[in-house]
């Protein structure tokens, strides 16, 4: 007669218990880190997977039959949710893990060690929640278990307290792109609000200074052609789009952890050609305008005009594309969040470009 393997189960009464601190039916405890200790070894520039961690249920030996595990289970269920079995030696190591299917479709007398899922997808305590996020990001598993760095079952994280974490990270972002701090919400006193608020107008009026001094060094072109005053905010509004356009997909990139490492380089000149090519086809809309209007004021040369204006686009958006996947990757690599006040850094760059680029040409061409 075989000999019953003694299960490792959570006893009904040990569920609430801290996290890692396992009340095993044997009299035995799992070696693993309590709540506090998480909570000390916590990088404090960081928020990592122990912060959203919940104590580990459904907790077995290998040895237990199927039987033995349902009759444990009929205990544990009432006091908590159970998704999957996880199986873990006297140690507290994880094994492996069980499925509910699999536990139905199982013979009474089957071990969970010959059911179970070897090896299993594990975040571990101390990893930073983005690099979780990343992991688990095509998993889409409703649980996933948490070990330590010597493999030790110390909790679980829901997916979807995994998830929402994120969608706040990405619902800030907006904000963080125009100098609106992360942490500001609708309750956020006025006085703080000015506070994170102010000083990224600052340096937007800054910014704004550096644009209008372009723009200042083509006066005399500008009281010639006054038309040319007309189509400044045409080619800033068009080159600054093509920007934010790749600003978004730059930082749904990082957010996604679809940016792999050496992958920089492809998405500057994928960018870059999108914005070449969008730049050449508004360029042609916006030289047809500027050859009508041109035409209207009886402007002597309405075709160059024309011309300036197509390749002017052209030429601007294309550097606005690239800008706008470079500024947040150069913030990230000065260590600085790619999303802060990246739009007023790429607004400057644009109106610069843009204004810039068509005033030159038209000094040039006429």
């Amino acid at each position: 007669m075989r000999r019953r393997a003694s299960p490792l189960s959570l006893s009904p009464g040990s569920i609430d218990a801290p996290i890692g601190e396992f009340v095993l039916n044997d009299s035995v405890q799992a070696d693993a880190p309590t709540s506090a200790q998480i909570e000390v070894a916590i990088p404090s520039q960081g928020r990592t997977v122990a912060d959203l961690m919940t104590p580990a249920v459904g907790v077995f030996a290998p040895g237990l039959t199927v039987a033995e595990a349902t009759e444990q289970l009929r205990e544990n269920v009432k006091t908590a949710f159970i998704t999957y079995l996880y199986i873990v030696d006297p140690a507290g190591k994880l094994l492996g893990l069980v499925v509910m299917r699999e536990m139905l479709l199982a013979a009474h007398e089957d071990t969970l060690e010959s059911i179970m899922l070897r090896q299993p997808f594990a975040l571990v305590a101390d990893m930073p929640l983005e690099e979780a996020l990343r992991q688990a990001l095509e998993k889409h598993f409703p649980v996933y278990p948490v070990v330590d760095a010597a493999g030790k079952l110390t909790g679980l994280i829901r997916g979807d307290s995994l998830f929402a974490d994120r969608a706040i990270e990405i619902s800030a972002q907006s904000g963080a792109m125009v100098g609106v701090d992360k942490e500001e919400r609708l309750a956020t006193p006025i006085g703080r609000s000015l506070k994170l608020r102010h000083p990224w107008l600052q340096v937007n009026l800054l910014t704004a200074f550096v644009a209008a001094g372009v723009v200042g060094m083509f006066e005399d072109i500008l009281g010639r052609l006054v038309i040319l005053a007309v189509f400044l905010p045409v080619m800033a509004g068009q080159t600054g789009n093509t920007g934010c356009q790749a600003l978004a997909v730059t930082l749904r990139g990082m957010t996604l952890g679809d940016l792999k490492q050496g992958a920089a380089r492809g998405l500057v000149r994928k960018e870059g050609t999108l914005g070449f090519y969008n730049g050449l086809f508004v360029g042609v809309t916006a030289g047809l305008g500027m050859f009508v209007y041109a035409m209207m004021q009886g402007e002597a040369e309405p075709l160059r005009l024309a011309i300036v204006v197509l390749v002017s686009m052209t030429i601007a958006c294309t550097i606005s594309g690239v800008a706008g996947a470079l500024i947040p990757l150069i913030l990230k690599r000065c260590g600085a969040d790619p999303a802060t006040a990246s739009s007023i850094f790429l607004t400057t760059a644009s109106d610069c470009a843009s204004m810039g680029i068509f005033l030159s040409l038209a000094s040039l061409a006429v």
